[in-house]
């Protein structure tokens, strides 16, 4: 058959985009179309899969597993929080963890995930490690889906240069009937349901080779509880963490404190210019002197007494001028859809500015100071 397929085809395989990275799409499709909050890559190598996941909002937990540290290491510094997420911390929380071991040792670490994928990994395991690998990942981590991809050997005659395995460190490469024999014989021992597919078509015409990579999608028949989970969860670990990094998050009550604190700020002083504007505008539209303008804007700045202050911070959301100051209501400012969807609650914004941001006397408004305005 190989010897017909080279006949039959002459041309130089090009894949668009490259092969790993629509292995990585595909990866990320599937946790876009299911949304996993927790996803383990067991073989993942330089991060690279790690650090295109980590920018998917429904993730919150994030681990690699790989038995080779120094290639985890490389770049992993990928997946350390930038300055701009401390700038403006996302909604949700995120946990990045590597862990340095072999996928044929048991972890509790790796208990409790959505979706565990594993990229080109199987057909780099010794025999020894590929008798393990069932148990380990369908037994023991048990996640509620598996994504499996491999090479397929079918479609290596029309690789050039390929005359045994596409890798010097493989161990074997499996043609379909052999991949898919194993997957469902897996599937029918730990209860899971599989699909198969591949990304990396064949050229028009040799369809009858399959993809370039085949992938297998595992699913999980049942919920798993204490009841229905009957290996042995071992509590020693077996895997070293060489990386960690948390994420700042609006979960985090400091961080939360900081982004409403800043936008409580930076929506008084939008408040305080535009009410300033005004008043200037209505001045100079009889047209009077700058010297003027400053008499009648210092005028009505002392518009509301201090007896009426509260009063008027209470009856309106209309901040106004006393003095040198702006009287912003906080009742304003939370009707700003930035600030209400930080805080959720008026009492929560109250909460989280007080001792942070100048308030009146009652609490009830947010002073900001105008002097050296309109000079």
């Amino acid at each position: 058959m190989d010897k017909n397929v080279q006949e039959r085809f002459t041309g130089v395989i090009k894949f668009t985009p490259p092969l790993y990275k629509q292995r990585y799409q595909f990866i990320k499709d599937l946790v876009e179309k299911y949304k996993p909050k927790k996803v383990a890559d067991l073989g993942c190598a330089d991060c690279t899969l790690l650090w295109m996941l980590k920018f998917c909002s429904c993730i919150e937990v994030l681990a690699g597993l790989d038995i080779c540290e120094n290639v985890m290491k490389k770049k992993m510094h990928r997946l350390s929080p930038l300055p701009g997420d401390y700038l403006q911390p996302a909604e949700r929380s995120l946990t990045v963890t590597l862990h340095h071991g072999s996928v044929a040792h048991k972890d509790p670490c790796m208990l409790g995930f959505d979706l565990i994928t594993c990229i080109e990994l199987i057909e780099h395991l010794e025999e020894s490690e590929l008798e393990k690998f069932p148990e380990v990942v369908f037994g023991f981590m048990a996640p509620t889906m598996v994504v499996i991809s491999t090479p397929n050997s079918e479609f290596n005659p029309l690789l050039p240069g390929v005359t045994f395995f596409r890798h010097p460190d493989h161990k074997f490469e499996w043609n379909r009937a052999e991949f898919q024999s194993w997957a469902l014989s897996i599937a029918r021992c730990y209860d899971y349901s599989v699909e198969f597919t591949g990304v990396g078509p064949p050229p028009t015409g040799m369809e009858d080779v399959g993809f370039c990579t085949q992938i297998g999608v595992f699913v999980r028949k049942y919920s798993q509880t204490s009841e229905t989970a009957h290996f042995e969860k071992p509590t020693k670990a077996a895997y070293k963490t060489v990386f960690k990094a948390v994420y700042p998050s609006l979960k985090d009550e400091k961080y939360l404190q900081n982004a409403v604190v800043s936008e409580v700020v930076f929506t008084a002083q939008v408040i305080k210019r535009s009410l300033l504007d005004h008043l200037k505008s209505e001045h100079e539209e009889y047209n009077d002197s700058p010297v003027e303008i400053k008499s009648k804007f210092q005028h009505s700045k002392n518009c509301v007494s201090e007896d009426l202050e509260k009063l008027a911070v209470e009856k309106s959301m209309e901040p106004f001028v006393n003095g040198n100051v702006v009287y912003i209501p906080l009742t304003k400012i939370f009707s700003f859809s930035k600030v209400n969807q930080l805080c959720g609650t008026f009492e929560k914004l109250r909460k989280l500015i007080t001792g942070e941001v100048t308030l009146s006397s009652d609490g009830s408004a947010v002073m900001v100071n105008t002097e050296h305005e309109n000079e």
